[in-house]
């Protein structure tokens, strides 16, 4: 099929599930957060079950191809599987700056990172389980997570980020083990800390990536638009992902009006083109959806390229975030009937 469409990851929880206000009025957490839940600890797994149904169906009914479990049960996109590493204390956090310049509290590096047990594999299971279409899961990549932790422990930067690389791996090996089609390493920190990923960043990605027998690809984005309004016309770090061994780039252009002529540096690569603003809550017309396409396919064979929002929607209301994967669904049709 021609210009499959998918979330990049996250769909936004119920406000039954999740304190919404409270989740909108802080940066993403790096720590555990059990305060933004609604739910009790006794009937949490259960709520979280059944607001993933609701996800999923509502991917399905919005007519997406590939789908994913919307992140559920995450309280941010990174910090359930930073959190459950051997070698980081979260009982007493660190500090380290996010992409926007503020201290957050972080998992504090007290010892080597090792993978203790497989963190999302019932979330995948779970997701196959009630849908009969492709499936994504996403895993937080190397380098983002060591950037939203205080090390303590390692002598060098590179070294850490090595480790969390090999947690990462194992991860993705079991998932795909597991039937996942797709597995997504998020990355934003590449583009907030492009020295640094190029000093080591992209060597630990590579292992993250080395020797998986499935499709991966990497999420580099300019961050939540609910959080950080700005953006730059251009990345600081893409091209150099021509060099990792994912098939797929996912990118976002909508928000930030990209100039996709940089997309002819990543030859052999699939794009995800994000081509849905999520800083603006006026839902997108299929039209719109195609005009923003055809930036991109000016510099992509069409065979190459994949449909998505710019970042996760975990921050829109539910029926703005309906709305909009139904224009994505929509400009897709229009793209095909051009295209095919």
């Amino acid at each position: 099929m021609l210009f499959p469409t998918t979330l990049v990851g996250s769909y936004p929880q119920p406000e039954w599930l999740i304190d919404r206000k409270k989740l909108a009025g802080r940066f993403p957490p790096r720590v555990r957060a059990r305060e933004l839940w609604r739910i009790p600890e006794p009937y949490l797994k259960e709520a979280q079950d059944d607001a993933t149904l609701l996800a999923i169906k509502a991917q399905e009914q919005a007519g997406l191809d590939i789908i994913t479990d919307g992140e559920t049960r995450r309280e941010s996109y990174s910090n359930r599987f930073a959190t459950a590493l051997e070698g980081v204390d979260i009982d007493n956090p660190g500090s380290a700056l996010d992409r926007s310049g503020h201290p957050n509290p972080v998992p504090r590096i007290v010892g080597r990172i090792r993978r203790k047990r497989p963190v999302e594999l019932e979330d995948l299971l779970f997701l196959r389980q009630h849908t009969a279409r492709k499936t994504k899961i996403t895993v937080p990549g190397p380098f983002t997570m060591l950037q939203q932790a205080q090390n303590d422990f390692y002598q060098s930067e590179e070294e850490a980020a090595m480790d969390y690389a090999a947690a990462v791996n194992e991860e993705i090996r079991d998932l795909f083990a597991a039937g996942a089609d797709i597995v997504q390493v998020d990355e934003p920190y590449m583009q907030a800390r492009p020295e640094k990923a190029r000093q080591y960043g992209l060597k630990a990605l590579s292992r993250a990536l080395e020797n998986i027998p499935g499709v991966t690809a990497v999420h580099i984005c300019f961050g939540y638009a609910a959080i950080i309004h700005s953006r730059p016309s251009g990345y600081s770090f893409l091209p150099e992902l021509a060099g990792c061994g994912c098939q797929q780039v996912s990118i976002e252009t909508a928000q930030s009006n990209l100039d996709c002529a940089v997309l002819e540096k990543l030859p052999g690569k699939k794009i995800m083109v994000g081509v849905i603003n999520l800083d603006d809550l006026a839902v997108e017309t299929p039209q719109k959806v195609l005009e923003r396409a055809k930036r991109a396919l000016k510099y992509l064979k069409p065979d190459d390229m994949i449909l998505a929002p710019d970042c996760g929607m975990k921050y829109l209301p539910r029926e703005v975030a309906y709305g909009k994967m139904k224009a994505l669904v929509e400009g897709a049709k229009l793209l095909r009937k051009e295209y095919q």
